[in-house]
């Protein structure tokens, strides 16, 4: 792809009217004519509009769509104004509070992060999306329900309140005690550990033989923490919402691309690991359209901020996904702000 020009490349006039294009367009979705940017103010006639808006289209910033159509901002055209002349509006008293409010709502973390999340969709008309590393769960109790006689539901209760469950393959023949001894002995011995530190101190009562587990209930207690640990290691949390925000008036008109772009989220592993990608450094990350192949037929921008434990290591990531016509001045710094305010909640 040839790059774009930079912006002093362009002439006051080009500018000028070539901002007015993207403003427009980020905020009706619709091209751009130039009777309209005529009526706008320009001291200018429309045969000079139209002429520097062939120019404009020329150097790949701006197209149109049909022959007697305005002019709208391709993926180049959003990446020049993103990078060169957008005007960032910070998010106002309100918006900050309700970003804030969300946070810091009692309960598990990870509802937490749903709700802060929600908050940022709805703010933004965007879908909100949050990723961090699945925490090492500290363990409160456990217990084994009987599903049949092959397959028992592991009940894990964190103590942060979260509860976790999970189906796990039984021996042949297992009496049922041994479902209650198994629940016991792990609630009394390995609670308040992690994971990894339960298993440890599993290993190390077996090796010493202070274990007073029977061999069935044993086995119960490394399948369930293998079943955990291997879980949580396996991937990150990824938390989306609001997803039907997506599905707005503008776009019943190009439904194919919303169906692409619903299509994307239900592909976690893929969003994941592009929000991964924006890990490294501060910066807030813009990707716009096929910049990232995962959109190259969505026509989809994503807007990614990672943020930071007390530590100063990265936590997570946090942003928004929703078409290439968002209005980046204002959803760029509500990412930001809901950055510092999740690295505060998990700082």
């Amino acid at each position: 792809m040839t790059p774009s020009p930079p912006i002093a490349e362009l002439t006051d006039r080009a500018r000028d009217i070539f901002r007015r294009v993207v403003d427009g367009y980020l905020h009706s979705g619709l091209p751009v004519g130039s009777k309209a940017l005529a009526q706008a103010g320009l001291n200018l006639s429309p045969a000079s509009i139209r002429n520097v808006l062939a120019q404009l289209e020329a150097a790949g910033l701006l197209a149109a769509p049909h022959t007697s159509a305005g002019r709208m901002p391709t993926e180049r055209g959003l990446r020049l104004f993103v990078d060169g002349m957008m005007q960032a509006r910070e998010p106002s008293i309100e918006e900050r509070a309700q970003i804030e409010a969300r946070a810091a709502a009692a309960g598990p973390v990870e509802e937490a992060l749903a709700a802060t999340t929600a908050a940022l969709s709805g703010l933004s008309a965007c879908a909100g999306l949050v990723m961090v590393p699945k925490r090492e769960a500290v363990l409160r109790s456990i217990g084994f329900v009987p599903l049949g006689p092959a397959q028992a539901l592991a009940v894990l209760v964190g103590e942060d309140g979260a509860v976790e469950n999970r189906v796990i393959d039984l021996p042949a023949a297992l009496d049922p005690s041994a479902l209650v001894e198994a629940g016991n002995y792990m609630t009394a011995t390995l609670g308040g550990l992690t994971l990894a530190e339960a298993r440890q101190r599993l290993e190390r009562e077996l090796a010493d033989g202070r274990s007073a587990l029977d061999a069935a209930a044993r086995a119960l207690v490394e399948r369930g923490l293998a079943v955990w640990s291997e879980d949580g290691a396996r991937r990150p949390v990824l938390i989306v919402r609001g997803q039907g925000r997506l599905l707005d008036d503008a776009a019943t008109a190009d439904l194919e691309r919303v169906r692409g772009l619903l299509d994307d989220l239900e592909g976690k592993q893929e969003i994941a690991a592009l929000l991964d990608s924006a890990r490294a450094g501060d910066a807030t990350r813009i990707f716009i359209g096929a910049e990232n192949k995962l959109f190259a037929l969505s026509g989809s921008s994503v807007i990614a901020k990672p943020f930071r434990g007390h530590d100063g290591r990265v936590v997570g990531v946090v942003g928004v996904i929703g078409p290439t016509r968002l209005n980046y001045a204002r959803v760029v710094p509500m990412v930001d702000f809901t950055a510092a305010t999740l690295a505060r909640l998990l700082g």
